[in-house]
This record gives structure tokens, sequence and C-alpha cells, in this order.
């Protein structure tokens, strides 16, 4: 794959049984990513059971098959090429807290496709996905009405899907000029790659040339260095190993640096990239580093290096915008949830619900809230019950939002507007 094109990630989002997985397997298929010999062996096997041209449903039930198995065709790390770019898609089907992992997954995504099966229309998850969506601040959508080929191609459903869609959107003051929609059909693979006879009404861009024409993101070439520990590993002769993912800035060899909030600072000695050491390592690198005198014990998975001059952001407590996705009951002052925040998951508590705000308009509709339940969007102040790093996602967005949890599911997500450093 070349690396020379522009790198996009890229969240396939939707409900679970609209299509994700199979949009996903189309994608890598029709641009040339499922290896060739693995087509080879299911166009031979689809002839021998008098079923040719059926090769993409073969790959997609392998590709099942191997996921039950175990075989981890893993789902959050498929890379494609377009024309325009390289993508890594940022999902993995059935996963069980798909938003989690898209807050604090390896990667933050760039761009999103929203899949809605045209049979089904709007469901629960979709609506949660779109919420999610709009608060990690993705600005385009293209929307994938998928399964066209259960509803006969008809334009009239297409429609009506359209509109409860865009309804959605409106909802969450999402520009729905930035959304892109397109009638589909991931199995059958119409308007994924190529234009479709099925739908002679449509005449947009297909899914393939409206990824091709998404906008660049910028990368954050002048943030300070930002790089969560993932892990922290003693290898035999080279001592402590701290492991994980350049958010922002670079690091390197004779970088002073500082980990945070564990307030240890020490020399980067070395640093590796898939087992061969590297002069610098960039925004979205996975590396392993060696740091003179940090000893396994000193830091820990949570953690935060950055440079020891400008050292990452220790909050005391900070202000957030939040929006409550689920909720059995209300959110009042004193609630303690766990904060998922880049690699780091601390307990905080609501210190103060301040403004309560229209999540469509970002109007405020009540101050200082009694409560806020399912549905609504609030600042709030919030205080970490033991240290945590974390900084305004207006200056560093890659460590500026976080998911909250509670009773083993995700109830709301949020970016961080204001620290008060320790």
């Amino acid at each position: 794959m070349s690396e020379d094109k522009p790198h996009q990630n890229l969240a396939v989002i939707g409900h679970v049984d609209h299509g994700k997985s199979t949009l996903v397997g189309r994608l890598l298929f029709e641009t040339g990513n499922v290896p060739e010999h693995v087509i080879e062996q299911h166009r031979e096997e689809a002839e021998e059971k008098g079923k040719g041209g059926f090769e993409f449903a073969y790959v997609m039930d392998n590709l099942a098959e191997e996921r039950e198995r175990g075989v981890t065709i893993d789902i959050a790390h498929q890379e494609f090429d377009t024309d325009e770019y390289y993508f890594t898609i940022v999902d993995c089907p059935g996963h069980r807290d798909f938003v989690k992992n898209m807050i604090t997954g390896a990667s933050q995504a760039d761009n999103a496709v929203l899949v809605v099966a045209a049979d089904d229309g709007v469901a629960p998850q979709t609506q949660e996905h779109v919420f999610l969506a709009r608060t990690l601040g993705i600005n385009e959508l293209i929307i994938a009405v998928n399964k066209m080929d259960l509803v006969d191609y008809g334009e009239d459903r297409y429609n009506e899907v359209v509109e409860e869609v865009s309804d959605l959107l409106r909802q969450v003051q999402f520009d729905v000029d930035n959304a892109k929609f397109i009638p589909s059909s991931a199995f059958e693979g119409d308007n994924v790659e190529a234009a479709s006879d099925n739908t002679p009404w449509y005449d947009g861009p297909t899914i393939l040339e409206a990824l091709n024409a998404l906008e660049e993101p910028q990368p954050p070439t002048d943030a300070p260095l930002r790089l969560p520990i993932q892990d922290v590993y003693t290898i035999s002769g080279i001592g402590t190993v701290p492991v994980g993912r350049v958010e922002t800035g670079q690091i390197r060899p004779g970088d002073n640096v500082s980990f945070q909030p564990s307030d240890i600072s020490g020399e980067v000695k070395t640093v590796e990239m898939h087992h061969e050491e590297v002069p610098e390592a960039n925004p979205g690198d996975n590396v392993g580093f060696n740091v003179r005198g940090v000893g396994q014990d000193d830091i820990r998975r949570g953690d935060v290096c950055g440079p020891a001059d400008d050292p990452p952001t220790v909050a005391e407590t900070f202000t957030a915008q939040i929006v409550v996705m689920r909720h059995p009951s209300v959110i009042t002052a004193g609630y303690t949830p766990v904060f998922h925040a880049h690699t780091a998951q601390v307990a905080c508590t609501f210190e103060s619900i301040d403004q309560k705000i229209d999540p469509a308009s970002g109007e405020v509709e009540e101050e200082n809230p009694d409560f806020i339940k399912s549905g609504d969007a609030a600042i709030v102040t919030v205080r970490p019950q033991k240290p945590l790093s974390i900084e305004p996602s207006s200056e560093i967005p890659e460590l500026g939002s976080f998911a909250i949890r509670d009773m083993g599911q995700t109830i709301a997500a949020g970016r961080v507007l204001e620290v008060t450093e320790k």
C-alpha cells in the first residue's frame, strides 16, 4: 500500500444488522485489498458449486467464519486505498462497545460512513452513533442507504430513509449539506465502486467516489508531543519499554520527556517501530521506547508522555460538554462513573451540572439544572478521583474527548472545554 497518499481514519457506523461488515468487505474487495489468492480460492469453490460470479459472497462468508473461529481479521485495523487516500477503518463489527472504541480506540475517526438499511430505516444504534459522530467533531458524513436490493431499488423508499436520517441529523445540529446520501447494496455491489443500473434515478457519486472526495484531514503538526501509554514492558538487556501511539508531535532519541500524572521524567534513549530503531516517530505511529532512569513501577498505562518543558496537563477539575446517550435514571451532582480518556480509566465525580444545552441548536436551555437524563446535552464540571492527564479539545483534540461508562455500558460521550490544573 502506498504510503505517500494522505491517510484517513474512517469510522463505519450504524446499526449492527444494517450491513456494516458487508460494506467493509465490499470496499476491501473492490479496492483490491482482499488478497488475490483468497479470491482465487473462493472463485474455484464457487464454480465447483455452480455459483460462478459469487466470489464476493464467499469472501464475506469466509471472513465471517474466520471471525467466529477467532482468527482475527481485525476489522478494527482493515486498510484499503483509493485513488486519493489510504484509509484505516475504525470499527469492529459486533464489538460489545463500539462507542468506547471509537473514542478511546487507537485512532479517532476523521470521517464516517453511516450505514442505514433501506428496509429498516433509523434504528436506536443509528441515533446513538450519529450523536457520537457529532460529539467527536466529525463534520462530513457519507450515508450508505444499504440493502436497496431488499426494497427492489425503490426510489420512494430511498427518499423516505433520506428524510428520516436528515431529521436525525438536524436534531443533533449536523449540517445536512455536509451529508452525502447514496443508495447502495453492499452485498450486490450497487453504487459501491461502480454506478448501478438498478438505480437509474440516482446520479450522485458512488461510495468510493464520495470517499475520494472527502476533505483531507489536517495533521496536528504544531502540537507538542502527546503519547498516551498503553502498556509498560520490561525487556532484558534494554530495561523499561513503554508502548503507545503518538497522538501529536514527534518523539526522538535524546528528547527529555515527562510522564504525567506519574510525574516522572528522563531522556529517551531509543525509539522502536516494528522491532527496529527509528530516528523519530510521528502522529499515528505505534512505538516502544526506552527512557533512561525510568523503572517499570514508575509509570503505568494511562500516563501521557510529553516534552519535559511542555508536560501533559494534569487536571484538578475540568469542564466538559457531554451528551448523555443512555442512562436508566437521571444524572445529578455527586454521580461518579468511570471516564475513559485515551488509555486512562479514572472514576470522576460530577461536581456540578452547569448548563443544560439544546443538542440541536447548541443554545443554553437551563442554568444549573437539578439533573440531566438520556438525550440531554450539558456543560458539567468534573473532578477526577485520582490524577488524570487530559487536555482541552480546542488545543489537543486527540486528548480532549472521552467516554463515560457505568453498569457495563457507555452512557455518555464528551469533550473537554477547560482544565484547572493541579
